[in-house]
C-alpha cells in the first residue's frame, strides 16, 4: 500500500518526513564528499566502501543503500565536480583571454595548495584503461566543458594558445607538481600560458 501524499497528512508526520529526507540528502552528500576526497589522492581503485562507511561513521550497507555499485557512486561524483567545475567558472563572455586563463588556473592552483588534491577528472582519465568503460563519458565531459568555456574568450586574442594546450598543459603540470612536492611548476606554467595571450 502507498502512503498517502504528504499534502493529505499530519503536520507533524510530514515535518517527520521532511526530516528524514533532509537527512538522507545530507548522507548522501557526506558520502559523496569522503568519496571525492579518496579519489582525488587514490584514484578509483584506491577506496572501497568500508573506508566511506569509516570515514562518514556509517554502516557499509548504508553506502549501498545510497550508490548501489561503485560505479553509480563515481558517476553521480563525476556529475557533481563537473556541475561544481561549471558554477566556478562562470561566464566566459566577459573575460579577457589571460583572465580565461588565470580563472581556470586558480581552479588547478586551489586543488594544488588549499585543497592537496588532484583533478577528479584528470586522475581518472589517467587511468582510463583500469575504470569502467560507462565511467569515461563522465570524464570526457570535463574536459569538454572546459574547452567550451576557454574557446570564446581565446578566440578574442590575436595570438594564444588553444583550449586544449591549455587544459593539457594544466593537468600535466599538475601532476608534475604533486610529484615533485613543488607547487612553483604549476605556477611556471600558468605564467607561460598567460604569456603566450597577445590580445
Amino acid at each position: 500500500m502507498l502512503p498517502p501524499p504528504l499534502t493529505s497528512v499530519n503536520p507533524i508526520y510530514r515535518s517527520v518526513v521532511l526530516i528524514q529526507l533532509l537527512a538522507m540528502t545530507d548522507m548522501k552528500e557526506a558520502i559523496l564528499n569522503a568519496a571525492e576526497r579518496r579519489a582525488r589522492r587514490a584514484g578509483y581503485n584506491g577506496f572501497s566502501f568500508r573506508d566511506l562507511a569509516d570515514d562518514v561513521r556509517i554502516k557499509s550497507a548504508s553506502v549501498h543503500h545510497h550508490f548501489p555499485t561503485k560505479v553509480a557512486l563515481m558517476e553521480a561524483l563525476a556529475e557533481r565536480y563537473l556541475e561544481r567545475t561549471r558554477i566556478e567558472l562562470g561566464d566566459p563572455e566577459r573575460l579577457s583571454p589571460r583572465s580565461a586563463i588565470k580563472r581556470l588556473a586558480d581552479l588547478f592552483l586551489f586543488s594544488n595548495e588549499t585543497e592537496n588534491q588532484m583533478c577528479l577528472c584528470g586522475l581518472l582519465a589517467a587511468e582510463a584503461d583500469a575504470i569502467p568503460e560507462s565511467l569515461l563519458p563522465k570524464v570526457t565531459a570535463y574536459f569538454e566543458l572546459i574547452e567550451r568555456w576557454l574557446s570564446p574568450a581565446l578566440k578574442r586574442a590575436t595570438h594564444a594558445p588553444t583550449p586544449i594546450e591549455v587544459l593539457a598543459s594544466l593537468e600535466g603540470a599538475i601532476v608534475v607538481a604533486r610529484a615533485r612536492r613543488d607547487p612553483a611548476v604549476l605556477r611556471s606554467v600558468v605564467s607561460a600560458l598567460q604569456g603566450r595571450v597577445r590580445e
